[in-house]
């Protein structure tokens, strides 16, 4: 995580969180501020990461390119079989 400009925000967390995180901080020699800081940075990019490939789904069945579930359902069946099908195409 890049060293940026940095504001202060306040969280409520649980105490036994707060406990844990102090303990981890302890024993990474990191303070408890770093390590609340890179989870959430760490939270925040794979929400942010899901959300666009949610969307890019969302466009993919709007422009039609979609897998029946009937294909990919026969593709998972022939899996370890001597008849492995190839995977399906959109259609």
């Amino acid at each position: 995580m890049p060293i940026t400009k940095s504001t202060t925000m306040t969280v409520r967390v649980p105490e036994k969180l707060k406990k844990r995180i102090d303990k981890l901080a302890e024993v990474t020699d990191r303070s408890s501020s770093w390590l609340a800081a890179r989870a959430l940075h760490v939270y925040v990019e794979e929400q942010e990461w899901q959300i666009e490939m949610i969307r890019e789904g969302d466009r993919d069945v709007r422009r039609g390119r979609v897998v029946s579930h009937e294909k990919t359902s026969r593709w998972l069946r022939s899996w370890g079989s001597k008849r492995e099908l190839p995977p399906p195409t959109c259609e």
